[in-house]
């Protein structure tokens, strides 16, 4: 399953300490301890792959290295390794120490999420004309540490949405190479899939239901996800007793739990039409008409259908790659 929000406590390296050391060479007598090395950093590094943050279901605790202690000769201590903690892009690391958020946005982008602690000075830095044998040496400082919320939003072009069991996985394996579990019944997709069409990112919104704004079932989980696409595709079942209701019922959730979600651009499909007649697919689009909306039917198993729902899809492509 996808890992879509996890809390965890990330720590930059301690850095080394400074050491106390002297030459035992004649005529070169004096300090030689050197400085400790510099505690590793933490950073985050956006990647494509949406189950990246499943390395923090039992991990809850990262740290990079620290540094290491000075040594005699006037050589320093090596500084600690950084550590590069991948997370998928869409991520909002919510820093609740600072109480700062940021988001990731793109692939390789690099943030640097805890600092690793300063080395200390060895010996060496304290000597003087009037402390020709120094005597002290500093400790390294600690690295920062933070508790950070990592919560994914996924970026798509096109969301599907709609009640569950209205085929939104099946339209989404027909488009694409996306492999969704496929059932006749509620709740098969229990997690958001992606698939690609071309150059539009489609992503399988899990099925709301009603209730769903207020935390029934899984929906604030899923609902967050509609946030971060472009356009919905709003599937509705012509098979269903009450279409018209089951619009209503997953638009009212959307607006309950964030008003400017209708605001997105909608197109409204009427899916599994093959499962009913002419006079009622005619039927449905009148009541739909009545409420000022506009919808096409489409069945995966009619090419015809199909072909008009990617006409859709090739404008969406022309809108997103056009030269402004």
């Amino acid at each position: 399953m996808i890992i879509d929000d996890v809390t965890i406590k990330v720590s930059g390296g301690n850095g080394g300490d400074g050491v106390v050391r002297f030459s035992k060479t004649k005529m070169t007598l004096g300090p030689t301890g050197g400085n400790g090395g510099k505690g590793g950093d933490v950073y985050m590094k956006g990647v494509s792959d949406l189950n990246a943050l499943r390395q923090f279901r039992f991990k809850k605790e990262l740290a990079a290295k620290n540094g290491q202690m000075g040594k005699f000769q006037l050589n320093d201590g090596h500084n600690g390794e950084d550590l590069v903690l991948l997370v998928p892009v869409g991520t909002i690391i919510h820093n609740l120490v600072t109480k700062r958020s940021m988001e990731i946005t793109k692939i390789g982008q690099l943030e640097l999420m805890a600092k690793g602690g300063k080395g200390g000075r060895g010996n060496f830095k304290f000597r003087g004309p009037t402390n020709t044998t120094p005597m002290q040496a500093e400790k390294g400082k600690n690295g920062e540490d933070f508790t950070m919320r990592l919560e994914l939003k996924m970026i798509a072009d096109v969301g599907l949405i709609g009640l569950p069991n209205v085929g939104k996985s099946s339209l989404l394996n027909a488009l694409t190479a996306a492999k969704s579990k496929v059932a006749n019944y509620p709740f098969t997709t229990l997690e958001p899939n992606l698939g690609v069409y071309y150059e539009l990112i489609l992503a399988d919104i899990p099925g709301l239901i009603e209730g769903a704004s207020t935390g029934k079932g899984l929906g604030i989980r899923f609902l967050k996800h509609v946030e971060r696409t472009r356009v919905l595709f709003h599937l509705v079942a012509a098979d269903s007793m009450h279409p018209v209701q089951d619009y209503t019922t997953v638009r009212k959730e959307l607006e309950e739990y964030n008003p400017q979600l209708l605001e997105k651009a909608e197109y409204i499909f009427l899916s599994k039409s093959d499962a009913v007649s002419q006079d009622e697919m005619a039927q449905i689009a009148k009541e739909f008409s009545a409420l000022g909306k506009s919808v096409v039917p489409i069945s995966i198993i009619d090419v015809q259908s199909m072909e008009e729902l990617k006409k859709v899809l090739n404008r969406l492509i022309q809108e997103k790659t056009a030269i402004v």
